[in-house]
């Protein structure tokens, strides 16, 4: 991406966004199901946290089609899997972009996790903590499915964003999802974001029958995170490497997302049991 153009993009959203005062908080992005713009949506949110002031690191987290440093326009010579390896410190793997978002790019060595003996496991352990005192907001893209990764994400998060899509098999995996989780456990808070809606009555439509059934026969209370229509201003973002909110910051999918960051910043952070967020991630792979 060009950074001079990026960063008036950056200004640019930031009068849009306004200021706020937040807390550190840990959100975790997950599907269900591929290919309904999750890491689209992790990127631009963090895009928006930051343009009100946040400090926001993305974390790639998809074992199996970590692609958050293509959308993002970065190289990525180190990622994720070098650090957990100990072959390169948390601070080599992140990567700082033009538009004001640190970035952890994915690889497949979540899967050691469980190989690790007692001094590894807190070495990483220490370093993540290190990490999420320099950050306001962590955002942590999983990858799609109910795996053991994605759920060790999902289930120590105190707050977990689901994306879904109008598309049956879209609505079925999120509902199972969100089934996986309750039964595991899970007490955080849920919220559903309806992606590539033909119009805003459709999206709401599917909140509304997937809130209804998780209610009913899962005892679960899904929140609204809200609707994004299909656009093809994202689309022509994608194909141009860049995050639609800096590149078309004026379309509705660029004015939806800074709508969802502000309520998103807004929702209290749970205090808990004070345990680490990504203490408790290692923990549920032992």
């Amino acid at each position: 991406m060009n950074d001079k153009k990026t960063a008036t993009s950056v200004e640019q959203l930031a009068k849009m966004a306004g200021a706020g005062d937040l807390r550190a908080r840990v959100i975790t992005v997950a599907s269900g199901k591929g290919g309904v713009g999750k890491t689209n949506v992790s990127i631009n949110l963090a895009i928006c946290l930051a343009a009100i002031g946040k400090k926001v690191v993305v974390v790639d987290a998809d074992l199996g089609l970590a692609n958050l440093d293509v959308l993002m326009g970065v190289q990525s010579k180190f990622n994720l899997s070098h650090f957990i390896r100990g072959e390169k410190s948390l601070e080599d793997v992140c990567q700082s972009t033009a538009c004001g978002v640190d970035v952890i790019c994915g690889g497949s060595g979540l899967s050691s996790l469980a190989e690790m003996d007692e001094f590894k496991c807190n070495r990483l352990l220490a370093e993540f903590e290190k990490m999420g005192e320099n950050y306001d907001v962590i955002i942590v893209d999983t990858g799609a499915g109910i795996g053991k990764t994605v759920m060790a994400f999902c289930l120590a998060s105190d707050h977990c964003l689901l994306v879904g899509t109008p598309e049956p098999t879209s609505i079925t995996d999120v509902y199972i999802l969100i089934k996986s989780m309750k039964l595991k456990g899970y007490q955080g808070q849920m919220n559903l974001l309806v992606n590539m809606a033909d119009s805003v009555n459709e999206g709401k439509k599917v909140y509304r029958q997937i809130a209804a059934a998780s209610d009913r026969f899962l005892d679960v209370r899904l929140s609204n995170a809200g609707v994004l229509l299909r656009d093809n201003h994202v689309y022509a973002a994608v194909r141009k490497r860049e995050p639609v909110v800096l590149a078309f910051p004026k379309c509705s999918t660029t004015r939806s997302l800074l709508g969802m960051a502000g309520r998103l910043s807004r929702i209290p952070v749970s205090q808990g049991t004070g345990e680490g967020f990504f203490k408790k991630v290692v923990n549920w792979f032992f």
